[in-house]
């Protein structure tokens, strides 16, 4: 992989990929994002937006790495309640998974690592992950990252340890993201448009009222947590910290 600077295969060649599979290059990334509200500051693109910046540094630490197209459009019916949303059924989005993993299988790939920049693909993620491994393996081995928790963890560390504002993460255009939208594309933030959405605590009784009920009824301008503090050296924080938890769990998991 040393002679490319490019890991995204929609960017390559198909003589360039099969270059690098020869020289190695035996892992997959599948990002998966989402476009949907994120509050009155942020764009709909910033999971998706966060998932291309997540999957580049993924398969530069794993170093055998290529990345497929980000999923663009996840599972989203918890934010239809705003305008622009857009979702696909939980099926849908495990059926797009399959394929983007099958399609693999004749080139030389031997594992795929799934992640997703938005937390509410993550219940579906746990639910087809045992029979996406079933399905594909022992061919090619599926890796899926599942522990949303981990990264709302990773993600109050940082903006606790940059600015003393942990309590600001709430996990949906929070201080977190805003921060990393920050540091990612500086020009989409509405930093007059930043204001506090939920502030009380995110727990799973919490986040099942958000999946039945709809975002809106909880945080009616879409935002759990607060923006407040934004900076890009919380972004550039938690985006190595989600990094370092996504790479450690691959490598763990190699067959």
């Amino acid at each position: 992989m040393s002679e490319f600077h490019e890991r995204r295969i929609e960017e390559l060649t198909s003589a360039e990929i099969h270059g690098a599979i020869s020289a190695g290059a035996r892992t997959a990334i599948l990002p998966l994002g989402a476009t949907e509200q994120h509050g009155p500051h942020l764009p709909l693109c910033v999971d998706s937006a966060h998932a291309d910046a997540l999957a580049v540094r993924i398969a530069e630490r794993l170093g055998d790495a290529l990345i497929l197209p980000t999923i663009r459009v996840g599972y989203s019916p918890h934010h239809l309640g705003f305008p622009g949303t857009m979702t696909v059924s939980a099926s849908t989005l495990e059926a797009l998974c399959l394929d983007y993993c099958s399609s693999l299988e004749t080139h030389g790939f031997e594992r795929v690592v799934l992640f997703s920049a938005h937390v509410g693909n993550y219940p579906v993620m746990r639910d087809f992950a045992p029979r996406l491994a079933a399905t594909l393996g022992p061919r090619l081995q599926i890796i899926v990252y599942t522990d949303s928790a981990a990264i709302l963890r990773a993600w109050r560390e940082a903006a606790q340890a940059i600015a003393g504002l942990g309590e600001h993460v709430g996990g949906h255009a929070d201080i977190a993201e805003t921060s990393v939208m920050l540091e990612l594309h500086p020009s989409v933030v509405r930093r007059d448009r930043a204001a506090a959405g939920y502030r009380g605590e995110v727990n799973d009784q919490f986040l099942r009222r958000c999946f039945e009920e709809g975002i809106h009824t909880v945080a009616p301008n879409g935002v759990l947590g607060d923006p407040e503090g934004m900076s890009k050296e919380i972004g550039r924080a938690a985006l190595d910290a989600v990094t370092d938890l996504i790479v450690a769990y691959a490598r763990s998991r190699e067959a």
